[in-house]
Order: C-alpha cells, then structure tokens, then sequence
C-alpha cells in the first residue's frame, strides 16, 4: 500500500500527468484538496472509490483516512493543485507518515504559476531581462522567514510569482514597488486553465485596484518583472549560428 501525492495540475482536467490521472483512476481511496481542485479532475475516480474532500477535514482526520486504507491494503492517491511540493502543505503529511511507517511517493504536477505564464504568452527568464523566477507569498497567517519578505526578495528585480496573494496585494504592492517601480509590469491571472480564467495585464502599482474592480481575492497567481511586457531582448545563444554546442557544431559566417 502506497500514499501517492498527485499533482493535479492548475485546474484544467486534461493537465494532470498521464500518471496522476491513472492514480486517481486506480487508487481504492482518493483524497482530494476540494478548495482549489476542481472536482472533475477526480470524477475518473473509479466507480467504487472512496472519494474525500480534504477541504472540511483537519490533518488528524486525513492521516486516519490514510492509516486506515493502510490496514486495508489499499493505495491512496492524494490530489492537491498544482504541483504538490509548492505551497501544498504535504511535508506536515509526508513527516506524519514517516512516523507511522506508511510508504509515498510524489507525482509532480503543472504548477499554476507555468499555467499563468502560459495564459500569458510570456517566457518568464527573457535573456537579458531576467534569467530567475522566484515563488513566493505575501506573509498571511503563514509567516515568511527573516530575510524572505518581498521586499528583500525585490531586490533582485528577478520574475517574481506569487502564490496565496490576492487579498493582500495592497501590502504587496507597497513591499515590492520600492525595488521594482510602481510602472512595472505585472498581471494577475485568476483560475489559471479553468474555463472561466481571466487574464489582467497592468502595472504593478495599479494591481490592488485591478483586483478590486474584477473581484479577484483568491485562486489567482500575481506575476511581476520586467520580462512580462520585454521587447528587444536579444535572442539566446542557444540557437545562434556560431554557438556550437553537444548537438550542433559552430558554423561561420556564408555556411549553410
């Protein structure tokens, strides 16, 4: 019996791996993070699966749920969104199962913050522009370490993605906006890959109001730098004629 940590992807059901989708087609229980995965993603559940909303749930209850199927012999198969090593809460689960000795594994997913860059057409690492992408979050009833507020994270004027947000983007704003420059480009994509997304491109300073006016406060991915509207960068080096690398050798100038 195995516990496995399915990535379900941004929210679309066709952008879970073909892997997570067998999971959750197979696993006798299946434990989903009803908040934020929208149920069709586990409506492939078998017929005669036991189907959980974790939403309502405290750890306690899932791990009994876990330990139980355990007795019983059954696999598990735990959906949270997107990839579930990124602001999932699973390393309180994966320290708890340890404990009791109850064998997982991780299925990596699509992460919402790629399904916002793709909602937006734009290469997060431009060269030139920006060659890092940090994840982050405004401090909420999770605090954030010392030294990784978003003001010492602006410092680095890199692509920044913050996830759990929306609600306070007006502290947001007022943390980054210093480092960054309230003419920044920024975007918040709402439900990223759902059927109903929206995209919102603006200025980092206007972002709060945008929110407001459209009613976002949650389920949204806030994306910041320079990167997001860059034009002129120069192109990588990748694909340059007398770049030579592993697979292809430097050609000179008149060759074909």
């Amino acid at each position: 019996m195995t516990v496995h940590f399915v990535g379900a992807g941004p929210g679309a059901p066709d952008l879970v791996t073909v892997r997570g989708a067998d999971l959750i087609a197979r696993c006798p229980v299946v434990i989903f993070a009803g908040s934020l995965v929208p149920r069709v993603v586990v409506a492939r559940a078998r017929p005669d699966a036991r189907v959980l909303d974790s939403a309502g749930m405290t750890l306690d209850e899932i791990l009994a749920e876990m330990r139980e199927a355990h007795g019983r012999g059954e696999d598990v198969a735990r959906v949270h969104t997107g990839d579930p090593l990124l602001f999932g809460s699973t390393a309180e689960q994966m320290r708890r199962l340890d404990a009791l000795g109850i064998p997982y594994e991780v299925v990596p997913g699509v992460s919402s913050f790629t399904a916002a860059a793709a909602a937006l057409r734009r290469e997060l690492t431009v060269p030139g522009v920006s060659q890092t992408v940090i994840l982050a979050r405004a401090a909420g009833r999770t605090p954030v370490p010392e030294g990784q507020d978003l003001a010492s994270l602006a410092s680095h004027r890199a692509t920044l993605a913050l996830f759990l947000s929306a609600r306070r983007l007006d502290e947001a704003v007022a943390a980054l906006a210093p480092a960054y420059g309230r003419d920044c480009p920024a975007a918040i994509v709402h439900r990223a890959s759902w059927p109903d997304e929206r995209v919102i491109r603006g200025r980092l300073g206007d972002l709060a109001a945008l929110a407001r006016a459209e009613g976002i406060d949650a389920t949204a991915m806030v994306l910041v730098g320079p990167a997001l509207d860059a034009e002129g960068f120069p192109a990588s080096r990748l694909y340059a004629p007398e770049f030579g690398h592993a697979f292809r050798a430097a050609r000179t100038e008149g060759e074909g």
